[in-house]
């Protein structure tokens, strides 16, 4: 590899801005790749939500890496939202599990508590806290603007020396002696490393490479909630779902008249077509949003249904990232794709993880995240 290596990486969503940003840090020269325009694809369709409210150490951990980023971003000027991030539980045994968390969050530097039922109407005094057996706070999560994010550091990039090329889309690709010509929609591109951060049309990219990336694009719905009357506090993000377990029903602060809902949970396990998926939210789907609210937030002042969207989950058998080679012979071929619902979150640390795998050829700055290759077991279904 040369001292310098030419980085295409394909995508300018948040993996691909956050890869690119790492690796121009780090004295590459890098070109990105968009078919469209930037967060065009999932980034720009997501909640934006970031925290840190997990059970497994291994998943914080990423986050604590994520996080002293997004710090960084939020002291040059990104706007960050700090609502907090209230996760709910419904038996002992999870609360039991948040416990654990406070302890492995407040190791890593990060502020969290418990929660007790009777405690949760301080912080969403219109929850109705039945079913429930308290929950884990995190008063420094929230949430930020997906476009906005990956647009400034877009601007980082250029302004460190790397290119984003908008509307070019990847035809075809040539291996040559030490590198690729990549064929575009607007003439060939010669380089020594490519990373896939196609996000839903990450497989599809793989494809041209020769490659099966087993990467599923869920279709997953949000619904904007307005309010008759401002709340006269900020919502933090509340969600139902530990490890798999509650209704998936996750809603928080927009405006102060106006919330974000959605459901964390598909009954769908078919792959949508990227390039033709119904990006619009069903009424069913309206439907079955407004029960899970009425259950939950009851007393909502006036609340009603506004416009909802849907946008696809890149998920992997495992639900955790591919960051790495899938063909460890083939070490400039990067994948940093399938963060699920957690791209936003993520991107960070993902793209610090795939800089690390183009300049040094290992994971050497996130302990652990070895495990995150696809080239492993892990990139064939049913593992």
């Amino acid at each position: 590899m040369t001292v310098s290596p030419h980085v295409v990486v394909i995508g300018a969503g948040t993996l691909g801005v956050c890869t690119a940003l790492n690796l121009v840090e780090q004295g590459a020269r890098v070109t990105v790749l968009e078919a469209q325009s930037i967060a065009s694809g999932s980034s720009g369709r997501s909640v934006g939500v970031v925290g840190s409210q997990l059970t497994d150490p291994f998943e914080i951990m990423l986050r604590v890496h994520s996080l002293r980023r997004f710090r960084q971003w939020e002291g040059e000027g990104l706007r960050f939202n700090h609502i907090g991030y209230l996760r709910l539980a419904r038996t002992k045994a999870q609360m039991a599990l948040f416990a654990r968390s406070v302890e492995i969050q407040a190791e890593a530097g990060l502020r969290s508590r418990l929660v007790g039922a009777n405690e949760l109407r301080d912080l969403v005094p219109h929850i109705n806290p039945d079913g429930l057996e308290g929950g884990l706070f995190g008063p420094d999560n929230g949430f930020l603007d997906p476009h906005e994010m990956c647009n400034f550091l877009a601007g980082i990039v250029r302004a460190k020396g790397g290119e984003i090329r908008q509307y070019r889309k990847l035809l075809g690709v040539e291996r040559r002696p030490g590198g690729y010509r990549l064929e575009t929609s607007h003439g060939p591109i010669d380089c020594d490393v490519v990373v896939n951060a196609g996000g839903a049309w990450a497989p599809q990219v793989a494809a041209l490479f020769g490659q099966r990336l087993h990467i599923w694009p869920e279709r997953h719905e949000a619904v904007v909630i307005h309010l008759d009357e401002p709340l006269g506090y900020p919502m933090p993000m509340v969600m139902d779902l530990v490890n798999g377990e509650g209704s998936g029903l996750n809603f928080r602060h927009e405006k102060p008249g106006e919330l974000i809902a959605e459901i964390h949970k598909v009954n769908s396990i078919a792959p949508e077509d990227p390039d033709n998926y119904n990006d619009q939210c069903e009424e069913q789907s309206k439907v079955d949003l407004a029960e899970l609210l009425l259950e939950r937030v009851p007393d909502l002042p006036g609340a009603r249904l506004g416009r909802g969207w849907a946008g696809l989950y890149p998920v992997t058998a495992d639900h955790r990232p591919f960051v790495g080679p899938i063909d460890p012979s083939e070490p400039t071929l990067i994948t940093a794709a399938g963060a699920g619902g957690y791209g936003i979150q993520l991107a960070p640390v993902i793209g610090q993880i795939a800089a690390d795998w183009v300049l040094h050829g290992a994971p050497v700055s996130v302990a652990g995240s070895q495990s995150l290759a696809p080239s492993a077991e892990r990139n064939i279904p049913g593992h």
